[in-house]
């Protein structure tokens, strides 16, 4: 499971604001966030079990995320990795809207997927449980778990709150400031509030906090990006052990047209 809030359009300063926590298993292993080997131009974290990865950014200054979606439907036999969908499009060059047309034929092959794809010009959001598969997204402040964009968690809905004070900050605030949103603890105490997502009530109160933490599954890192309009960016990850411990900490500043 993840939750991410992501601001488009919105900041005076940075058109692409993003902060965002990935769930995972601890014994599932992973490499942190750092520039991809050639041919790929990307900085991203690396799942080193199907090759793939939640996050990435790209010379170009292009993005995409990917959240699985959470539903109890059997996992498709054979299905092709979801995180191997951020470095498809990030190594195609095309644009959102013509990334995603090509991907629709084909992704019901996939368990289910929420997919952000930003560029220059554009944010999509695609969905393998959404009708219509794709859609390019407004200026405004979006947040994503995994259910439907905008799906009001209580967990997504109070981090959405503290991101739009962040955004507010007119000034501009700073990463640090989003690393701490993103490392509330807090759980739903109160099970009339919980989610109905088909698991346990007792899981659904371990990931009803936006920073998970259980010593089987729980938040394995956070990501910050901040996008100026020339190309500027800051990209920094801070990972965690089954205890919820710092683990590391990775950051990329990096001028216009700048790369690693």
């Amino acid at each position: 499971m993840c939750l991410l809030v992501l601001a488009w359009r919105v900041h005076p300063r940075y058109p692409l604001v993003v902060a965002a926590n990935r769930d995972e298993f601890h014994a599932r292993p992973a490499a942190p966030l750092a520039c991809w080997p050639a041919p790929l131009q990307i900085l991203a974290g690396r799942d080193l079990r199907a090759g793939g990865t939640w996050l990435g950014l790209d010379r170009a200054r292009r993005f995409g995320v990917v959240t699985n979606f959470r539903d109890l439907q059997t996992a498709k036999q054979g299905a092709p990795s979801r995180g191997m969908l951020i470095p498809q499009y990030l190594a195609s060059a095309l644009p959102p809207p013509q990334f995603l047309e090509a991907l629709a034929p084909r992704a019901g092959a996939y368990s289910g997927f929420n997919l952000l794809l930003a560029d220059g010009e554009s944010l999509w959001y695609g969905c393998n449980r959404a009708e219509p598969f794709a859609r390019a997204l407004a200026a405004g402040v979006y947040g994503l778990s995994n259910e439907f964009l905008d799906t009001p968690w209580p967990k997504l809905e109070r981090v959405r709150r503290g991101f739009e004070a962040w955004l507010g900050k007119r000034a501009g605030g700073s990463p640090v400031e989003l690393f701490e949103l993103l490392e509330d603890r807090t759980r739903v105490t109160d099970d009339a509030h919980l989610p109905a997502s088909g698991v346990s009530r007792e899981w659904e109160r371990v990931l009803s906090a936006p920073f998970v933490e259980h010593p089987d599954y729980g938040t394995r890192s956070s990501t910050v990006l901040l996008l100026e309009a020339d190309g500027a960016a800051y990209l920094g990850e801070r990972r965690f052990d089954p205890r919820g411990r710092g683990a590391g900490e990775s950051a990329f500043h990096l001028d216009p047209g700048d790369w690693p």
